[in-house]
Order: C-alpha cells, then structure tokens, then sequence
C-alpha cells in the first residue's frame, strides 16, 4: 500500500470552536508507535466536553482528538512486538500491553505544530503508542470492533467485570448512550430479574424495550413518580451513564440500604455529587469505573464472542454515521441528544 505524504486530520485549534479539517504530515515514528490507516472512528460525550472545554484547562492546543477506532497497521516503529504490519487493529484509550510510547507532535502543509496524544482517531492515519492497540478479534464487523474502544469495554466491561449481577437482582440503568446501551447488552447475558431503564429520549426507551429491558422511565417528573410507586424498595443495582452529577444522585438515591450504584459518567471539572451519609451508613455502596476495569487484550474478544452469541443487531448501537468531514455536525447531533453512539467513516475523503 502506498502511504500519501498528508493526510486530512480534524483537528480542535481551540475550545468552543469547531474542528478545523487540516492536512497533516506524515512523521517519522518514534520507538513503539504504529502507524495505523483509519477503517472507523467512535464518537462519544469525552470529545464533546474536550471540544466544549469542560475538562478543564487544555494545555495541549492544538491537538488530535477521538479515543475509540478501528484500522489497519501501515508500520510500525522500532521495538514493537504487539503488532505487525497488516494487522486489523482495536484503538481505545485503555491501557493494554505494550510500551507507552507518549504522545507525538505532527506538522501541518502551513507549518504548524499539531499535538497528538497516545492514541486519536478523527483522522485518515493515527500515530498510535503499542499499548493503545490490541489486535481485533477475528470473524467480527468493523462496526462491533470500533465500539471496543471506549463504549463496550465501558459498559459491558462494568457489568462483565465490576457488578456481576445475580440471577434474581433488580437493575436500574440511567441513560441510554453507547455505553448505557453496552450496559444492557451485557445484562442481557447476565439475566437479572427485571432490568428497568430510564433516559430523558423516548426513542432510546423505545430501543432500550427492544434489546430486552423490562420497563422504561422517561427522565421526568410523572414518568420518575411512576417509577417509585411501581418499586418502592429500590433496586439491588444502579448503573448510571448519563453524565450528570444529578444523575449519579439519581441511581445512588434509587437503590436500597443493601444495594450497590456504579456510574460511568465524567461531568464536568468542577461539578460534585451530594449524597445523604447517613445512606451510606446504613450500607448503601457507590463504585465508580474506569473503562469496565477491562484489560483489552483478554476483555475485548471475550465481550465480542458474548455480543455475538447473544446476536444483537449491532447497528441498534450505532445510530448515525458521518464522513470525516462532518464531525462538527456530529458533535453538534450528540449535544442536542439525537445520537446513541456515531461512527465516522473514512470514505471519498481526498488527499
């Protein structure tokens, strides 16, 4: 394959501002990084608080973003093993094995610096550090392995790995994004009793009731009375997901005195949960969850054979699909709520 000296990258110059679409160089790959060829890239609520600048100051401006992908290795640089040339690979932002070869900086046609973290994906090619590749499963779509990255490790990962739920639990799921709806899937194979849903979205109840929720709840004053008078003892487990201390309250205020809340959400820097101590007390527990607790090279073939022995549709996780050079009306379509997850394609893009 040939390998074009430039590739389009979008690229956030700064916060609050839309991605600007630039040709980049190429570069010389430093120890452990690969060079990978874009097939698909996942979208989800991180770069829109990056892109808003509500991860707190941003010291890295100009730079790449997007976490979760799927791709070819085109190279690789020196003293790497994980991969080869060839290879269909997972990009996520969880650590596997590897070296962490850092970031990279990379050069515009203008001349300027762009940064580049450890791993990115809203761009034709990515330079990747080795521990942030895992070889992709085989037999599985690229649209099951672009979700590897981020919203399945996460979601399925925390129920897979943290919250194991029992056969006759009962399980309250706060939000219904990519990883709200990984969540599910992976209850799913679980079986707990009864698996109630909420979200502020009716169609994402609709979807949710789909894939084999029991009941769902719109994010409302008389949809949430309903809700507590239909289970007035609470739930044996919260998962929340939906990315709002308010909502992180919610799943912790729902659950009984022997239940367990786990949330998935980041707000906003600054933002703090207020929870009654006198709960915990009486032995309600919260856990938080970073990426499902997953170990890529053991959990991502392990969620994709349950996904596939279970046979969900994958495309009722993938809501929207955009090129590259939409991913400003993407991210946009995911702030007014319309997205559960997108992927951006890397097709009829010229170089």
């Amino acid at each position: 394959m040939n390998t074009p000296t430039y590739f389009k990258a979008n690229v956030l110059i700064d916060v609050e501002q839309p991605l600007q679409l630039l040709d980049l160089k190429i570069p010389d790959l430093k120890d452990h990084q690969v060079l990978v060829k874009m097939h698909m890239a996942g979208l989800c609520r991180s770069q829109l608080m990056e892109s808003k600048g509500l991860r707190g100051e941003d010291k890295y401006l100009p730079h790449l973003m997007g976490h979760e992908g799927v791709g070819e290795v085109i190279a690789v640089g020196n003293s790497v093993t994980k991969v080869k040339q060839g290879n269909r690979v997972v990009l996520g932002w969880l650590k596997g094995s590897g070296i962490d070869s850092g970031g990279t900086h990379l050069i515009s046609k203008e001349g300027q610096t762009i940064n580049a973290g450890p791993v990115t994906t809203f761009s034709e090619y990515s330079v990747i550090s080795e521990n942030r590749v895992t070889i992709c499963p085989e037999g599985i779509s690229n649209e099951l392995a672009v979700l590897l990255g981020c919203a399945l490790p996460t979601g399925a990962g925390m129920v897979l790995n943290q919250i194991k739920p029992h056969p006759n639990s009962d399980v309250i799921l706060i939000g219904l994004g990519g990883i709200g709806i990984s969540a599910l899937i992976m209850l799913k194979h679980f079986r707990p009793k009864k698996i109630i849903v909420v979200d502020i979205e009716q169609s994402k109840c609709d979807l949710a009731l789909q894939l084999g929720a029991d009941e769902a709840y719109l994010y409302e004053e008389a949809s949430l009375a309903l809700l507590k008078e239909q289970h007035p003892n609470g739930f044996d487990y919260a998962i929340e997901s939906a990315g709002l201390c308010e909502t992180i309250e919610f799943a912790f205020n729902n659950i009984h005195n022997s239940g367990k809340c786990y949330f998935a959400s980041h707000p906003k820097t600054g933002d703090f949960i207020k929870l009654d101590p006198h709960q915990l007390i009486c032995g309600k527990q919260i856990f938080g969850t970073w990426g499902g607790n997953c170990n890529p090279d053991k959990d991502l073939k392990s969620i994709a054979d349950i996904i596939q022995n279970l046979d969900i549709p994958i495309d009722s996780l993938i809501s929207h699909r955009y090129a590259l050079d939409q991913i400003n009306e993407a991210i946009s379509a995911l702030e007014r709520r319309e997205i559960t997850r997108a992927i951006i394609t890397f097709e009829n893009i010229e170089v």
